[in-house]
């Protein structure tokens, strides 16, 4: 009897181990973020995706896509119908038969009824886009510079310096042939007061102390977890 005891205690050890590995399982890697840019229809009731030039199409949902919803029924309550949208997503299956797919949508960059959308000129290689009106401006930014686009004046091309801010708020600012030219980015959704158009960043264009507002989205060069 006390070797069998003996037996059962030095077991106990063997037995904990095989209990603490069938507890333990290794996490499953998450599905890495993508950007997505198309077109935006609403189907039965789902908000689906379907990608530039593809024929996928994917189903748009968590929390995040009930404020997406709202936007796009607006956009379209105002006559808008073909919208575009520009999304960052974590792709995954579907149990719906007619669909390619899901996305668990975690960042809005832009949605708009108007603009060229999937054919927009040097996508790739921008870095961010800010415009505003009243008067109208449009600034583009690329790693070589920005340039600042205004109706009847010649383009203004820049260098500039770009500087972190705290709540990811970030700045460019340019001092050169003798222009001061700074702009504030805040991460806040943002509506073109003019188009209706839904943008992810605020934007505030001081240009030698003038001081213009409007929205800004990051170009396909940058996405809200990459930094120039």
């Amino acid at each position: 009897m006390p070797e069998a005891r003996a037996l059962m205690f030095a077991l106990l050890p063997l037995f904990a181990g095989c209990q603490l590995f069938d507890v333990y399982q290794a996490p499953t890697p998450a599905t890495p973020a993508v950007r997505l840019q198309g077109e935006l229809p609403l189907e039965q009731g789902r908000l689906l995706l379907q990608p530039c030039g593809e024929k996928r199409r994917l189903a748009v949902v968590a929390d995040a896509a009930s404020t997406l919803r709202r936007d796009a029924e607006s956009l379209r309550a105002n006559g808008q119908g073909g919208l575009f949208v520009d999304l960052l997503a974590r792709p995954q299956a579907s149990q719906q038969a007619d669909l390619d797919g899901e996305l668990s949508l975690e960042q809005v960059y832009r949605l708009q009824g108007e603009g060229p959308g999937c054919n927009e000129p040097g996508f790739d290689q921008l870095l961010l886009r800010a415009s505003g009106h009243e008067p109208d401006w449009s600034l583009g930014v690329g790693d070589a510079g920005l340039v600042l686009l205004r109706p009847d004046q010649e383009p203004l091309a820049l260098p500039y310096l770009e500087e972190q801010l705290p709540n990811g708020s970030f700045s460019l600012s340019s001092e050169a042939n003798g222009q001061r030219l700074e702009l504030w980015l805040t991460p806040q959704r943002c509506v073109d007061d003019m188009s209706g158009a839904v943008q992810h960043l605020s934007a505030e264009l001081r240009l030698n102390g003038e001081v213009q507002r409007g929205c800004a989205y990051f170009g396909g060069a940058r996405t809200a977890t990459h930094s120039r």
